[in-house]
Parts: C-alpha cells; sequence; structure tokens
C-alpha cells in the first residue's frame, strides 16, 4: 500500500493496539498522557475519530501518539517505521530515477572534509550505517578547537570527529561547521561549533540524525564502577574524562526509553543520576528515580555540577573541583553499595537450606498439636489427607449447583469445631448466607428423629420473610429458634464481610492480619468469589486481573500460614460437560498457582467410553434436567466431589447428596446408616416453606 493507505491504516487499528497494551477499549480507562497522575478511568475510546479522548485533561491520542508515548519515540520517520511492524505493513516504495546515495556510501562522498549526501523521506524512515562516515570524520577532530574541555583522548576513543561543511543527510539543509557524536552506528549528534552562528541557526545548534539512543548504552555491561546519567552527550564525556563512568539519555524524553530497556538487562553498578540543573532536568530525575526503584535497581541521586547547569559546564569553570565532585560521588555509592551488597550476602545466605533446616524442624514439631482442619466431610477429608492444610484451594461448580453453599457449610463445620472462618461474601448479603445457615440445621434438627420432622424444615426465603410466621405452628417457630440458638453458639467463630465489587486483595489481607492482631487465632478464609474481587489494576482485562487476585491469595495463604478457599465460577462452554482444569473461569493463575483445585458436578458426567459427543450431550442434560427437577420437589441431587488437582497428595473423588431447598450437603456414607435403621430410601421427604 502506499504512504496515505499506510497512515489510514495505522489510525484505523487504535482498538487494536490498546488491546495489545491490556486495555479494554469497551470501557472507560486510565488516561494514557504520561503527566496525567489521576488514576481514575477518564479516557475512552471515539471509534468515529480514532481516537482515545481524555474528558478530563482534554489529551487526544491517535495510534501514532500511542506508540510515541509507549515506546519514548520522538522522531517521526522513526514513529511511522515502528507503526509500519506492529502492524505489517509494507510500503510500496516510488522508484527515483536519481536517486541519492544512502549514509553506507558516505566514504565516497567524504572530501575536502564536507559531507553532502541527502537521503529522501522514503530512506529516512530506514536506519542507515553512519560508521565510515564516523571514522573520516574523527580523522579531522584536530582541525577543530571546539573540544568542550575534553581530552583528544576521550574524544577519539568515543570516535568523536568533525565535519567543516555539514548538511544533514534527510534534507541537505543547516550548512555549517558540525562536532560529530556518535550515539550508535546509525545514529549521531551534529553540534554547531561556531562561537557566533546567525539567530536563525541557533535553534538547529544541536541537530539528531537517526533514531535516538542511549550515549554509551553497551558501556554499563562492562561498567567497574557506577555509572552517571547525564542528559547531554558532551556531559557523559566530560564524567569520563575526569574518571567517571557515563551514560546520557540525549534528551529528557528518553527517560521512558531507557527503563524499558533496563527492564531486560540490569546493570552490574547502581547509577548516580546527574541529570541538568534545570527544571525539566528536576522533573525527568523525578521520573528517573521512580523507575528505578520499581525495577529494583540501585541508585543515587547526586548533585556533582553545581553551582553550574550541566557537567560540561562544570568541567570547563573548574577542571579539578568537577574531578574531584566525580570521584566523591562515585566513592559515596560505591561505599554505600557496598554495604547494600553485605546485605544482600546476608539475605542470600538465608536462603540457603542449611539456614532455613532448624526453622523447617521447629516448623514440624509445632504442627503436632494441630497441622490440619478437618472439613466435617469424610470423604473429602480422606481425599485430602486429613483436612485443610496452609495452601490456596479453589472450589468450582456450574451455576446453581452449591459452591457457596458447599464452602459455607464447610464453614458452619470447622466453627462448630472452634476454628474461626473468615468469609467475603462479594456477591450475597450477610443475612442470606446467615439464614442458609439456619435453614441447613432446621434441616438437620428435622432428620435426626425425636420431636421434629423433615417437613418441619424451613427454606432459605422461609426463614427470611418474617410475614409468613404468622401462618407456621409453634412447633415450626421452635424449630426455626433453636436452629439460631444452636447457631449462635459456634456463630461466635464466623465473620462475615459483605461488599459487592469493593471489597479487593489489599482489604482481604488488612482483615487476616487485623484478625491475627486482636483474637491471636489463624482463621480460615473463604471468598465468594474469585471473579468479582474488586480489580487492582482498572485498565487490566478481566483475566490479568484473575490472575493477579490469584497470586495474591496465593501469597496471603503463604505468609499467615492458612488455609484460604476461593471460589470460582466456569465457563458456560463447559457446563455440559465432566469438570476439568478448564472448566474454571479465566483459568490460567487458578489452574497454576493453587494447591488444592476442587470440581462439584452431577453424578454421571464423566464420559463413557466409545459414547459419541451429541449423544453424551444429550444423556448429560436429561440427567441435569432430572436432578434439578428432583431439587424442586425438596429431594437430593446426587453429586461428585473431584479432587483435579492436588499439589501435596493424590487426586480423587467423594460421592454426596445436596438438598439446594434446604442448603445442606450430606454424606452417602451417612445416608446409608440412617437408611439401614430405619428401612426408608429417602428419609428426605420435605415440604417447602
Amino acid at each position: 500500500m502506499d504512504r496515505q493507505q499506510a497512515e489510514q491504516e495505522i489510525k484505523a487499528r487504535i482498538e487494536d493496539y490498546l488491546r495489545w497494551q491490556g486495555i479494554n477499549p469497551d470501557k472507560p480507562f486510565r488516561c494514557l498522557n504520561p503527566d496525567h497522575q489521576d488514576n481514575n478511568p477518564s479516557m475512552s475510546l471515539d471509534r468515529q475519530r480514532h481516537k482515545a479522548h481524555c474528558f478530563s485533561c482534554g489529551a487526544d491520542y491517535s495510534t501514532l501518539d500511542l506508540i510515541g508515548i509507549q515506546e519514548g519515540i520522538t522522531d517521526t520517520a522513526e514513529l511511522y517505521k515502528r507503526a509500519y511492524e506492529l502492524f505489517h505493513i509494507d510500503i510500496d516504495r516510488p522508484q527515483h530515477q536519481n536517486q541519492p546515495k544512502t549514509a553506507q556510501h558516505t566514504q565516497d562522498n567524504i572530501h575536502n572534509n564536507t559531507y553532502t549526501t541527502t537521503q529522501p523521506a522514503e530512506a529516512a524512515a530506514e536506519e542507515a550505517d553512519y560508521t565510515q562516515f564516523f571514522l573520516q570524520a574523527n580523522k579531522d577532530l584536530l582541525k577543530t578547537t571546539y573540544h568542550r574541555g575534553i581530552s583528544i583522548d576521550t574524544l577519539n576513543r568515543y570516535k568523536v570527529g568533525y565535519v567543516e561543511k555539514w548538511t544533514h543527510p534527510a534534507d541537505g539543509k543547516h550548512f555549517s561547521p558540525r562536532l560529530i557524536i556518535p550515539t550508535s552506528k546509525t545514529s549521531y549528534l551534529a553540534r554547531d561549533t561556531r562561537e557566533n552562528p546567525p539567530a536563525d541557526a541557533k535553534p538547529f545548534a544541536k541537530m539528531k540524525v537517526g533514531k535516538m539512543h542511549i550515549f554509551n548504552y553497551k558501556g554499563l555491561a562492562e561498567a567497574k564502577q557506577p555509572v552517571f546519567i547525564v542528559e547531554g552527550e558532551i556531559d557523559a564525556l566530560s564524567i569520563i574524562d575526569a574518571g567517571g563512568e557515563a551514560i546520557a539519555l540525549g534528551s529528557t524524553a528518553m527517560v521512558k526509553s531507557l527503563l524499558k530497556q533496563l527492564e531486560s538487562q540490569k546493570p552490574s553498578q547502581p547509577f548516580i543520576i546527574s541529570l541538568d540543573n534545570d527544571k525539566a532536568g528536576g522533573k525527568a530525575a523525578d521520573e528517573l528515580e521512580a523507575g528505578l526503584k520499581g525495577l529494583d535497581i540501585a541508585y543515587f541521586r547526586l548533585d556533582i555540577a553545581a553551582p553550574h547547569k550541566d557537567a560540561n559546564e562544570a568541567l570547563n569553570a573548574d577542571r579539578a573541583a568537577f574531578t574531584a565532585a566525580v570521584l566523591a560521588a562515585v566513592e559515596q555509592a560505591e561505599s554505600i553499595g557496598e554495604a547494600a551488597r553485605e546485605a544482600q550476602r546476608e539475605q542470600l545466605q538465608r536462603e540457603a537450606v542449611s539456614y532455613y533446616l532448624p526453622t523447617f524442624i521447629k516448623g514440624i514439631e509445632e504442627s503436632k498439636e494441630a497441622s490440619f482442619i478437618p472439613t466435617g466431610f469424610k470423604g473429602l477429608d480422606e481425599l485430602l489427607d486429613g483436612g485443610l492444610y496452609a495452601g490456596l484451594y479453589i472450589v468450582g461448580a456450574i451455576s446453581s449447583l452449591g459452591k457457596t453453599t458447599f464452602c459455607l457449610q464447610i464453614a458452619d463445620q470447622i466453627a462448630q469445631a472452634g476454628q474461626d472462618a473468615l468469609i467475603f461474601s462479594l456477591e450475597m448479603a450477610r443475612k442470606e448466607l446467615i439464614a442458609k445457615s439456619v435453614s441447613r440445621l432446621t434441616c438437620i434438627k428435622g432428620s435426626g428423629g425425636g420431636l421434629y420432622t423433615p417437613r418441619d424444615a424451613m427454606t432459605t426465603r422461609g426463614i427470611l420473610t418474617g410475614s409468613r410466621y404468622k401462618n407456621y405452628s409453634q412447633k415450626e417457630r421452635q424449630l426455626i429458634d433453636e436452629a439460631i440458638k444452636t447457631y449462635s453458639e459456634y456463630g461466635k467463630h464466623i465473620y462475615i464481610t459483605e461488599g459487592l465489587g469493593e471489597v479487593g486483595i489489599d482489604q482481604i489481607r488488612d482483615k487476616v492480619k487485623q484478625h491475627l492482631t486482636i483474637t491471636g487465632k489463624a482463621p480460615v478464609v473463604i471468598i465468594d468469589y474469585l471473579q468479582i474481587i474488586a480489580p487492582a489494576d482498572i485498565r487490566a482485562t478481566d483475566k490479568q486481573n484473575t490472575d493477579k487476585a490469584v497470586l495474591e491469595l496465593k501469597r496471603l495463604s503463604r505468609d499467615y500460614n492458612i488455609p484460604v478457599i476461593g471460589i470460582s465460577s466456569f465457563n458456560r462452554d463447559n457446563y455440559t460437560a465432566p469438570v476439568n482444569l478448564a472448566s474454571f473461569k479465566e483459568s490460567g493463575a487458578i489452574e497454576y498457582s493453587s494447591d488444592i483445585l476442587i470440581g462439584l458436578q452431577y453424578e454421571g458426567m464423566d464420559y463413557k467410553e466409545g459414547e459419541a459427543d451429541k449423544t453424551r450431550e444429550k444423556r448429560i442434560r436429561e440427567l441435569m434436567k432430572t436432578a434439578q427437577a428432583a431439587a424442586k420437589d425438596g429431594k437430593a441431587q446426587s453429586l461428585e466431589i473431584k479432587i483435579l488437582k492436588n499439589r501435596n497428595g493424590s487426586k480423587g473423588s467423594s460421592k454426596i447428596y445436596y438438598y439446594p431447598m434446604f442448603n445442606y450437603f450430606t454424606e452417602r456414607l451417612l445416608l446409608q446408616e440412617i437408611d439401614q435403621e430405619d428401612g426408608d430410601a429417602d428419609i428426605f421427604n420435605f415440604d417447602s416453606k
């Protein structure tokens, strides 16, 4: 395609680019303007104009604007080149009858110390190799005295050169004598050496050619001492000449580019931030300091140029004082750096297995008293080697199969044994959970023989709806009172936090810490449910936020040595399939970070050998339909508890009955024992109240 078509294509791909950055353009997101510090979602995608617009600060960005901000690119040609790479765009380049030579051929064009090669706009987007040009210009370095106080040895080391009659290779303009400072083989700084250039030439006294690069960035790998970060290439050369090591940004706009490179290549030496003593330098230094801190890279912020604007001015004002300042800064950074390294060595020794073994043995001794917490379900406890241990448990099931009720019953059963449980209910109200527990207790008391019968049991709605009580018999009201009394006896161990979309990982962690501080007891934590934990980053996708939540819950279980149970929804694609690892919604981190992965399903959903897909799907739908109809009549649903992953044990399954009308799970073994006593194959014959 031609350039105009390419520009329209890039503009139209803004939605794709936003999604690549982990931003959902279907809803407002945090402003992408680097100077807009507000984290509220104030920016949205204007699809008609193909722009990202912030209604707070007014930022209005195209695809190219966003690429420039994200990757720190300011050169227009380089910006288009990067966009072509991202969107795999090929440009049809026009054929020129008198095609000028590119910089690879400068050796033939340098004569009488003059560089006049020009490049068309099409070639400017391609990186040219200026190596031969640098070598020739360096040979002519002594033809100028404009060395800015830097020794010839240092200038030669970095192949700094001189061109008496220089013109910009892209347009042939700015004819003047220039000091040439290479920043890479494809880029350089051309600095006007005239003492009194014409007024119209002053804005172009320092010109960049090619894509901007960090000056002396390769020197980081070989540095034997702390490395200064300065703004100008001349400033970096000044520090090197004074006995230090330095890199130069070339522009304060290159801070983001440097930080991005450091993400994958951390230096072996600490940095010394020493940018220009002006407003722009101070702002860039703040940004650089925050970025290095975020990357956990050692740094110091020291001013070696004061009272001057920059390092080169300080060098030329008083070389001896500047050299002393450089060496003193290096010594200070090395001294502090050595102390930090010693602390790191001590920390490393603490991570050695031999150092940890005494703690390991002590932990085993302490765990003899209470190494696990039984759930109250015998079959499940057998699968879990006794019950709940410290770790992350994820429980999932399709909608309406009782995953919340199941975990709530576990909380009740461990509370009855004196164990504290913290429940974070992000979907249901506190009163609904309490009513579920009371309903279950009326069911248990009604099936235990004696005064009450199964017909006296109450549903959740029957417990919550006060207008129904006038129609209840005295025995029924008495059953409710007794159930509430029983609940109150162990309810002191159950703590419920409710909140829809308001409770995040930090609040959960704070509650756990507060509970431990006040009570001295380590609780079992239950989160209902994972996918609606308040997002850690509103710009991230649902999957990214769920992954982050799962990782933080895993860290919570490890930091406080407690069981954490997260309830997860299922993907709708898995509703008519046996439970498996892929069933869990946003299953990436759920699958890999959980210690125990538990699924609930209707009994009989497993695959049968030789069964066709359509036959199996029809069978499962009929099975689900029958089970749901039975539940409406107050009868049991026959379920399986399946251990899909067990980091420290085996997998397997346990059979269980579920009475959804009365929020009650009971194991097959218990029912079989009762059936043998009274000969009733279905002891629960309920009426809905």
